[in-house]
């Protein structure tokens, strides 16, 4: 894990506005920002209700569109801002689009799998190493998800 830097936290807040925007569209409060050379290159937020699509969580929706933007499947030298840590579907993707670092907010003690529950992004069987920063503004990033799920119950 990696130190904090204020640059962290501005990119952290541009995650948590997209946070705001899919709670707004009655999904999972989670926004993600791509970043590379200190620029967005791309976002998302978490989409899969409106897009019925399982795969469409914030972090697949910024790596779709940094793709799409950069004209590349592989997308290094980038940073993923992500407002809860990645479950095992998103940290698979993000070692195999070669990001170099990933920056999350808030843990997820149940599914996260960049340190939680499980380290992917150190499984000996890939062959890329993804730089982990965690706790960038947890409790901002962990407070809207606790408001909407005690919502739901």
């Amino acid at each position: 894990m990696t130190a904090i830097t204020p640059r962290d936290e501005m990119w952290m807040r541009r995650a948590l506005e997209l946070a705001r925007q899919a709670e707004s569209e009655g999904e999972v409060p989670i926004g993600a920002v791509l970043v590379k050379h200190d620029r967005i290159v791309a976002e998302g937020w978490n989409r899969p209700i409106a897009a019925c699509d399982p795969t469409a969580h914030a972090e697949i929706e910024a790596l779709r569109a940094g793709g799409r933007a950069l004209g590349n499947y592989r997308l290094p030298h980038t940073t993923l801002y992500v407002t809860l840590e990645p479950c095992v579907m998103c940290m698979g993707a993000i070692v195999h689009a070669r990001i170099q670092r990933l920056v999350f907010g808030a843990a997820d003690p149940k599914r996260g799998a960049a340190g939680s529950v499980l380290s992917l992004h150190q499984a000996d069987f890939l062959n890329h190493r993804v730089t982990v920063t965690a706790g960038v503004l947890a409790e901002e990033c962990a407070a809207p998800l606790r408001t909407f799920f005690a919502a739901r119950r």
